[in-house]
């Protein structure tokens, strides 16, 4: 038998530490937490954290109607998105790159350790243009100090300045081929560097769309720029985490539909209406047939009343737990290439990337080009140069239907489709999510200041991008 050999130390120093829960939690750890948590908020329609498909009137609701009537302080919703995005996303961000820049790894190549902090530095850049874009002004510049808990608001123009700038600086900071983050850490390109910088230059695309109205001249450079650089090509490209069969790693809308048991949501008549009358062939897959083969009727967006026996359901592909979450796809490229080109802010043909959006989302659903082809032979959905901020608006709007936030975006960049005001409310679409009701009680000096500097903290006051 092996002896044990105790050894006997005056060195009482470690008695306290509890070994099971380290004091410093490795950055790739980290990272994995902030993706999921990131990927899981966007995916998510959680109606105490995540409206988007509502906001987008995609889906309405059946029991609560609350929140299809722009209710954001009744669950705390814009509360519980501000938490997440600070807490469980950038502050795990910023934690994992203090670590790798402060602890030492000889073992790690430098040029992986170089892509380690691109590929942090734009997933960071994600999360604030979500933020921005969701509240205008926000804490940024002295947000992640844990030792303020009272950071003032960044105007939301200049923060986008700085967030191109640093995304620019990820993006050129990639080595191709030198890896990331390894062992199953990167739950979006499992450490490709290549398909990082595809990523980083198809958010600088969609960040340059903000510009659009507001300085074309950086809208038409910035797209230019990532086009050339190299922007997502196919859907193999697409920013995607792939969910499991089991809790808790389920894509969260599984478990707002399925585990939950609840029979919440139903189809927006919006969205099924435009569909219905472009006779689009996603409706299979977008919804399901529960009122008759090739019956589609929405509930009306807002309303009391509708339920899931009178009104057409999500589709079953939203039952599914391992269905992906996705945070920017091919599709949306190529729509916004399309839009950039009709702009003539970019040297591309924009008929032709409109007809390849459209194509890519109605094939991603399942279907067929033979049925896109027919799809963008029938007038109304045909490319119109003469009326190309409609055709984009609507098919972007349609293709978005599984991204509530982009969606949003979308619509309150070119405006349409026109979307009707929540019934009981009577609210239009909002502009902008109000602040959460803690900044009030715990940064209310500095909430003021943002709130009189972008016009008023309400739901119609626009961001800066937003200016028809």
């Amino acid at each position: 038998m092996a002896a044990t050999v105790m050894a006997c130390s005056d060195d009482l120093s470690d008695v306290n530490v509890d070994s099971k829960s380290p004091t410093e939690v490795p950055a790739d750890v980290l990272f994995s937490n902030a993706t999921k948590g990131l990927v899981d908020q966007m995916v998510s329609t959680n109606v105490n954290r995540n409206i988007f498909k509502m906001v987008a009137q995609y889906w309405t609701e059946t029991t609560y109607t609350d929140e299809a009537n722009y209710d954001l302080v009744g669950r705390n919703i814009n509360g519980a998105l501000w938490t997440i995005m600070y807490r469980d996303v950038l502050k795990d961000l910023d934690e994992a790159k203090r670590i790798i820049n402060e602890t030492p790894d000889t073992s790690t190549p430098e040029a992986q350790i170089q892509n380690r902090l691109a590929m942090i530095g734009i997933l960071e850049v994600y999360a604030w243009h979500v933020l921005v874009d969701t509240f205008g002004d926000i804490p940024y510049s002295q947000a992640l100090d844990s030792s303020n808990d009272t950071p003032v608001y960044d105007d939301d123009a200049a923060i986008y300045t700085d967030l191109v700038t640093r995304l620019d600086a990820a993006i050129g900071q990639l080595t191709s081929g030198a890896g990331g983050f390894g062992g199953g850490a990167d739950y979006i390109y499992n450490g490709d560097a290549d398909q990082w910088a595809k990523f980083g230059n198809s958010l600088k695309l969609r960040l340059a769309s903000r510009y659009f109205d507001v300085d074309a001249t950086k809208a038409g450079a910035m797209a230019t720029e990532a086009i050339a650089a190299g922007v997502f090509t196919s859907q193999a490209d697409n920013a995607t985490m792939q969910y499991l069969s089991s809790s808790p790693n389920t894509n969260p809308i599984w478990t707002d539909l399925v585990q939950s048991g609840r029979a919440d949501f139903v189809a927006a008549h919006t969205l099924v209406d435009a569909m219905n009358e472009l006779e689009d062939p996603r409706r299979d897959e977008y919804f399901q047939q529960n009122l008759g083969d090739g019956v589609y009727e929405g509930g009306t967006y807002g309303a009391n009343g509708n339920t899931q026996s009178n009104s057409t359901i999500y589709g079953t592909i939203f039952e599914d737990p391992t269905l992906e979450g996705v945070i920017l796809d091919y599709a949306e490229v190529e729509f916004l290439i399309a839009e950039a080109a009709a702009r003539g802010l970019v040297a591309e043909d924009a008929e032709a990337h409109y007809n390849a959006a459209v194509t890519a989302s109605i094939v991603y659903w399942g279907g067929t080009e033979a049925e896109a082809q027919a799809y963008l032979a029938q007038p109304n959905v045909a490319y119109d140069a003469a009326n190309w901020v409609e055709r984009i608006g609507v098919q972007k709007w349609i293709a978005l239907y599984n991204r509530g936030f982009e969606a949003w975006v979308t619509w309150r960049r070119l405006d349409v489709p026109e979307l009707p005001n929540a019934v009981q409310s009577e609210l239009p679409v909002p502009l902008r999510f109000t602040y959460p009701v803690d900044e009030a009680t715990l940064n209310g000096a500095n909430l003021s200041a943002a709130a009189s500097a972008i016009g008023g903290d309400e739901l119609a006051t626009p961001v800066f991008w937003d200016v028809n």
